[in-house]
């Protein structure tokens, strides 16, 4: 299935502290221009984590028809 995101909230504090603003902003229009591939709802989160590093707090989608 095809996923693409259309808004999504990650919890971008870790060990180092909190990435910088200017860097999440970048990082969640990287990931909202994707069209993401994954098995279900929670493959998406899966492979959202896996590809940023950081933990998703919360996730709006829809699906890609083809």
């Amino acid at each position: 299935m095809q996923f693409r995101i259309t808004d999504i909230e990650f919890d971008f504090e870790d060990s180092q502290g909190e990435l910088p603003f200017d860097e999440q902003v970048a990082l969640v229009d990287d990931v909202m221009s994707i069209t993401w591939d994954a098995a279900d709802n929670e493959d998406l989160v899966e492979e959202i984590t896996c590809s940023t590093g950081f933990c998703v707090k919360s996730i709006d989608y829809c699906y890609v028809l083809r």
